[in-house]
């Protein structure tokens, strides 16, 4: 689990208003941090420190060090909006966290091997990525950063699925926990489709 630490401020100034004179102003970033057993509270996150972090994956799969004038929470990150043409964050959501009780997150899956793929290699294939995240759930400790999975000696026509993955321990599927209907493909390794040379030939006397 990665350590991020964000500083922010209780924000008394409300409204949209409000929220455009701190975007204005450059400095912080206007968001809500909810959940437990606190109600939700308005805040501006320090935007130096925010805009370095969203620029590491791991930091959307991590729990978080909320400091909250002086005051820590663990939180995850919920939602961020942008700006719809400029590189602007314009607010952020947070979710507080409990040690013991489960979180459900979105994490994301590397595939690694590659270069060395049995299917790939050798038998001519072509990788297909058929899902770039996977649905998790555990506590906050075991959050893992990303799942990996090594394909290098998986083979031509192989497709595999969320039970082929190895969850860290504490760590357990969503989709799978639904029930087998949910084991969805996540990769797979299928033959190079090569356009036939007459066939192309043919369609350019046509034209």
């Amino acid at each position: 689990m990665s350590d991020f630490i964000l500083k922010a401020s209780v924000r008394n100034d409300l409204g949209k208003g409000a929220s455009r004179r701190l975007r204005r102003a450059n400095q912080q970033v206007p968001a809500v941090v909810y959940g437990g057993e606190k109600g939700a509270q308005s805040i501006s996150v320090e935007k130096t420190a925010f805009y370095k972090a969203i620029e590491d994956e791991a930091f959307f799969s991590s729990v978080i060090k909320l400091v909250v004038d002086g005051k820590e929470e663990q939180v995850v990150v919920r939602d961020l909006q942008r700006h719809p043409f400029k590189p602007l964050l314009t607010h952020a959501d947070f979710l507080r966290v409990d040690a013991t009780h489960e979180i459900t997150m979105n994490v994301p899956l590397h595939v690694t091997g590659e270069e060395k793929c049995v299917g790939i290699k050798d038998q001519g294939g072509e990788l297909h990525v058929l899902a770039n995240e996977v649905a998790i759930s555990c506590l906050p400790k075991d959050l893992p950063d990303y799942l990996e999975v090594d394909i290098s000696k998986v083979e031509l026509g192989t497709t595999l699925h969320l039970s082929d993955l190895t969850l860290p321990a504490g760590v357990s599927s969503v989709d799978l926990s639904h029930g087998e209907e949910h084991d969805n493909a996540v990769l797979s390794i299928t033959k190079v489709k090569v356009r036939d040379e007459a066939e192309g030939e043919e369609d350019t006397s046509a034209e």
